[in-house]
């Protein structure tokens, strides 16, 4: 007689997590089968990197997670200050469970809420108590060889839906395309709709011209990613260039540079799109200027509550 399957709880690591108001083992935490988010992906998330313990722009990722909420109809069932209380605590938790301090060692926290627990029903049911789910993990940057040498992707038209400015649980339509850039070995995969570029699977894609920063406008096609606004200070404070627009395909494959960022990814330069070289097919000195600049931002994260 065969042995049954070991549980799923079995094959989670007992780092430290968060799941509606108790903080627990990720192995152990467990939602409803009929939670909205697992049956619908009806829900919303955000990612936090944290640097040396410090929570980095929080401000914004809370304004931008205000934002889905509102998309989607659903309360935001904490405030600011105790999203901030409760994502510090799994910090310094995790940081103990690696056997370090927070300021020894860089993380992700992963936010989601989803609109409930309710009998399948496609319609939006009023009432319920959003489920509040909260995670951290090491934060893993690019190599030290990526940096230096950039990235290739591949391009493939833009299929998802027209929502993409929800950081939503959804996120089906951004799996397809990050597996089309997976299955040639790619880093990611630089999207187009109806010609103009929108981001990539997941990370913003900005195009370097005559040393002037381009990237998509701020609107539903596009997740604002967060490094829109940094990306955006940093020109303002180097003097150098800074506009969205919509942005043609020629123009991409023309750039001087192009650029990926996001998270977990930072700011990254792509060399190469499709086998073709961007620009030189090395990184660039505005790439140089943005990731020197950011560094420096990272050494002074700001924590305060929105």
């Amino acid at each position: 007689m065969s042995n049954p399957p070991p549980a799923s709880g079995a094959l989670l690591p007992a780092t430290p997590c968060y799941l509606n108001g108790e903080f627990t083992a990720l192995k152990d935490a467990k939602i409803s089968v009929m939670d909205r988010g697992f049956i619908f992906g009806d829900g919303v998330y955000e990612v936090v990197p944290v640097y040396a313990g410090a929570l980095f722009r929080f401000a914004e990722h809370m304004k931008r997670l205000d934002r889905s909420l509102a998309e989607l109809r659903i309360a935001n069932p904490l405030t600011h200050a105790q999203w901030r209380e409760v994502a510090l605590r799994l910090v310094a938790d995790y940081a103990a469970s690696q056997h370090t301090s927070p300021e020894k060692i860089d993380q992700l926290v992963y936010i989601q809420i989803t609109r409930g627990v309710a009998l399948r029903d496609h319609v939006m049911p009023p009432n319920l108590s959003p489920t509040v789910f909260v995670m951290t993990n090491t934060l893993k940057p690019p190599t030290p060889e990526q940096r230096s040498q950039g990235v290739s992707c591949v391009t493939a038209r833009d299929f998802r839906w027209t929502k993409a400015h929800i950081k939503s649980t959804s996120l089906l339509g951004a799996v397809f395309a990050r597996q089309i850039s997976a299955d040639v070995g790619a880093a990611e995969t630089v999207m187009f709709r109806d010609g103009f570029l929108s981001e990539a699977a997941a990370c913003n894609v900005w195009v370097v011209k005559g040393g002037k920063v381009l990237g998509p406008p701020k609107d539903n096609l596009v997740l604002e990613g967060i490094r829109y606004g940094l990306i955006e200070e940093i020109c303002r404070e180097t003097g150098t260039g800074f506009e969205l627009r919509p942005v043609s395909r020629k123009e991409v494959f023309d750039a001087d540079e192009l650029l990926l960022s996001s998270a977990t990814k930072e700011i990254l330069p792509i060399t190469s799109l499709d086998g073709q070289p961007i620009g030189s097919g090395q990184p660039g000195p505005v790439y140089a200027l943005l990731h020197a600049a950011y560094q420096r931002a990272k050494r002074a994260p700001t924590e305060q509550a929105a």
